[in-house]
C-alpha cells in the first residue's frame, strides 16, 4: 500500500504537462510560421511606400504638396485611397500636362509597378478605397438588363444613353466609356474622379457596379449592334424622336407633295 501511495501522481500533474504542452507549441507557431510571412509583408509594404514616396516626389508634390496636403495648383489627397490614384494615373489623367478644368485621359507615365508604389504611399497618408480585387469586376454571369436599367437612372445623365459621353458645365465634360477597362470603370464608380459623383458599396452594392460595367462592355463591344437601324450618337428616345419628326415626318410631306402633283397633272392632260 505503500508503494501504491509514492508512486500516486499530484493531482496538479496533468494540469501542468498540458501548460507546458501549450506553451511550447504556441512557441513554435509564432517562432516559425506566421512570423516570417508577416515580417516579410510588413518589409514589402515598407519597401512600396518608400519608393512611392520617391516617386509623388518627383511627380506629383509640385501641385498636391510634399505631404499630400493639396495646394492652389491640387487637391489634397489625404484619404483619396489607393483606387483614385491607380484609376487617375492609371488612366494617364495624372499627372496633369497643364492646369485646366478636367484632366484628360493620355497615354500612361508610368509603370503599374510604379502605379502601385504611388498608391501605397497615398494610402498610408489616410484611410480611402482600396484598389478592388479582380472578382469585384468580373462581369461575368453579371445581369446585363438590370445593368442597363442603373446605367440608365444614374449615368446616362452625362455619359449619354451607351456611355459616348457628353459635354458638362464650366468646361468639363463625362468623357466616353468605349475602350475602358473594367477595373477602372470600377474604380470610376468607387471614388467619384473628375465631376463624376462617388457610388460606395453602401449605396451601390459590388453587384449592381459589375451589372453596369456588363452593360457598358456590351453596349460598347466589337459585337455590339444597333437593332433600330442608326445609333443616332446614342443619346436616347429624344433624339430618336427628333429624328422621326424632322425627317420622317418631312419626308411623307413630300411624298405627299409629289402624289398631288402628279395626280393634278395627270388630270390636266
Amino acid at each position: 500500500m505503500k508503494k501504491l501511495s509514492a508512486r500516486r501522481r499530484h493531482p496538479l500533474a496533468a494540469l501542468v504537462v498540458l501548460l507546458f504542452a501549450l506553451a511550447v507549441t504556441g512557441g513554435l507557431y509564432a517562432a516559425f510560421a506566421p512570423a516570417d510571412k508577416a515580417q516579410a509583408d510588413t518589409t514589402a509594404q515598407s519597401l512600396a511606400i518608400k519608393e512611392g514616396k520617391q516617386l509623388y516626389t518627383t511627380g506629383c508634390a509640385s501641385c498636391h504638396g510634399t505631404g499630400g496636403q493639396g495646394t492652389s495648383d491640387g487637391p489634397s489627397l489625404v484619404g483619396v485611397g489607393a483606387a483614385a490614384v491607380d484609376f487617375q494615373v492609371g488612366t494617364g489623367r495624372m499627372p496633369m500636362q497643364q492646369p485646366g478644368a478636367q484632366a484628360p485621359k493620355k497615354p500612361v507615365v508610368y509603370s503599374q509597378a510604379e502605379i502601385d508604389q504611388m498608391a501605397a504611399y497615398i494610402a498610408s497618408l489616410g484611410p480611402g478605397p482600396a484598389v478592388p480585387a479582380k472578382e469585384a469586376y468580373d462581369p461575368e454571369g453579371a445581369d446585363i438588363a438590370k445593368g442597363g436599367e442603373l446605367f440608365r437612372t444614374n449615368c446616362a445623365q452625362c455619359h449619354n444613353f451607351t456611355g459616348r459621353g457628353g459635354a458638362l458645365t464650366e468646361g468639363k465634360y463625362a468623357p466616353n466609356l468605349e475602350g475602358v477597362s473594367n477595373k477602372h470603370l470600377y474604380e470610376a464608380m468607387l471614388t467619384g474622379p473628375q465631376a463624376m459623383p462617388v457610388f460606395p458599396d453602401s449605396t451601390t452594392p459590388e453587384q449592381d457596379k459589375r451589372d453596369i460595367i456588363a452593360y457598358v462592355n456590351t453596349v460598347n463591344g466589337e459585337d455590339s449592334a444597333n437593332p433600330g437601324g442608326l445609333e443616332l450618337g446614342g443619346f436616347g428616345p429624344v433624339t430618336e424622336g427628333l429624328f422621326a419628326w424632322t425627317f420622317g415626318l418631312g419626308a411623307m410631306i413630300a411624298v405627299a407633295i409629289w402624289v398631288a402633283a402628279r395626280t393634278a397633272k395627270a388630270r390636266k392632260s
